[in-house]
């Protein structure tokens, strides 16, 4: 099993006014999509490039996630997001993001993820450890 605990940044971006809703907040539909940039970035670091992924036709899919907002954030918020493992097994990886308000350094939203790798092929989960030795 792995226990690799690590904390990087993965993502920075800007609340835009079209990320707001009618209560003028960030909608949660761009939680998820801000929280995704940050896996991709976050897959990286780890050794799952898109193109380790792709020479090995394999691709990481979520399985579970959970997401806990804490404060508001509203258009012209400047955001970052930090990003951990968890832990791992031969066919799972459990992860963290933690999206800050980059203006006060407070957790906005956090969550947590549980992915398995596929083969493209059969769409089957195959063993983590076949694509990267940690």
């Amino acid at each position: 099993m792995l226990t690799i605990i690590m904390i990087n940044e993965t993502h920075r971006s800007t609340i835009y006014p079209w990320h707001c809703d009618f209560n003028n907040h960030m909608n949660v539909q761009y939680y998820v999509a801000k929280f995704d940039e940050a896996t991709w970035h976050f897959l990286h670091q780890i050794g799952y490039s898109k193109e380790v992924l792709k020479a090995k036709n394999a691709s990481m899919v979520a399985v579970e996630q959970h997401i806990k907002y804490y404060k508001e954030l509203i258009a012209g918020d400047l955001i970052y997001i930090k990003s951990s493992l968890i832990k791992g097994t031969d066919k799972t990886i459990k992860f963290s993001h933690k999206m800050y308000n980059a203006q006060t350094n407070k957790v906005a939203a956090d969550t947590e993820l549980i992915a398995m790798m596929i083969d493209n092929v059969s769409r089957k989960s195959i063993h983590i450890k076949k694509i990267n030795q940690f």
